[in-house]
């Protein structure tokens, strides 16, 4: 019996993110990669901008076209779209009310807030009545709402690194809400692939910064989402750094007990371990690591 595959489609495939999932995707035993676009590339072999992907099934027959949503309607069940926020919305609307699933790798979709968005991302949203209707789109979190969503806003690189572990602690009523302070670092790869100078080499090598202090965009996204799991607002203190890496996300999370968690400190550390294990023994995109090997970006 031959195997299912979905016709999938990448708008916007010649960016970091976009190139990931080509990288993802090509070797999936379920998608068949069928369209791939690029306003800069547009015309151009998929395999002479990426040769690194010369060797993957497929990979020879594909070419960077120009955006089209009746391109998309045609050729694809589902789309990623590796765009910018503001211009996501564009084409995912459009998308979706034609009947193809949407998953969305920019900010559009991630907030149920328009006014929060406008305040965070200094723009009015270009969709605020598909806000209600999109899935956010962490598996671990809303797997089944997944399964059945027809626009899924793929979570931001920050809110992944806190939301995994905190979620679970947070539904346990494990940690005081009020005080969690979340230290983040990323690799340059994170800012994008267009030039800009803050990110240049001699800009960026041998140099450690934080940015986006106090509000980074991220921010509201993590509050909205531990909110939801408190069943109250939470609030967090969050400072993400840009390190000299190629790519990679690393945050270390510093949390109090909750009232009543408090006595024996021993036991709670327990519980927060057993808590998280418990959670993710069957999630096969997360791994446990224990106190015996702490988490490494190259690992």
């Amino acid at each position: 019996m031959a195997e299912i595959k979905i016709n999938v489609a990448i708008v916007g495939a010649s960016g970091y993110s976009g190139e990931e999932l080509v990288r993802l995707l090509l070797g999936h035993p379920h998608v068949n990669l069928s369209v791939l676009t690029s306003r800069q590339y547009a015309g151009q072999p998929m395999t002479s901008v990426f040769p690194r992907f010369a060797g993957y099934a497929g990979a020879s027959e594909l070419t960077f076209s120009e955006p089209s949503i009746d391109l998309l309607v045609e050729k694809a069940e589902a789309v990623f779209l590796a765009l910018p926020h503001g211009v996501a919305a564009e084409f995912a609307v459009p998308l979706a009310e034609r009947g193809v699933t949407v998953i969305d790798l920019s900010a559009d979709f991630r907030l149920n807030d328009a006014g929060v968005y406008q305040e965070f991302y200094g723009a009015e949203h270009p969709a605020p009545e598909w806000l209600a209707k999109a899935v956010y789109g962490l598996p671990e979190v809303r797997r089944d709402a997944i399964a059945d969503a027809t626009l899924i806003a793929s979570p931001g690189c920050y809110p992944t690194s806190i939301l995994l572990p905190l979620i679970p602690l947070l539904e346990a009523g494990l940690i005081d809400p009020r005080q969690i302070i979340a230290d983040s670092l990323s690799g340059v790869s994170g800012a994008g692939r267009n030039a800009s100078l803050p990110f240049l080499y001699v800009e960026c090598n041998e140099s450690l910064r934080p940015y986006g202090v106090p509000k980074h965009r991220h921010l509201s996204e993590i509050e909205q989402e531990l909110g939801l799991a408190n069943g109250s607002p939470v609030t967090v203190q969050f400072t993400p750094h840009l390190v000299p890496v190629n790519r990679g996300i690393l945050t270390t999370l510093y949390l109090a007990p909750a009232l009543g968690q408090a006595d024996d400190f021993d036991q709670w550390t327990t519980a927060v371990a057993d808590c998280l294990a418990k959670r993710y023994a069957d999630e096969p995109f997360v791994r446990i690591t224990g106190s015996e090997r702490l988490p490494d970006t190259k690992n």
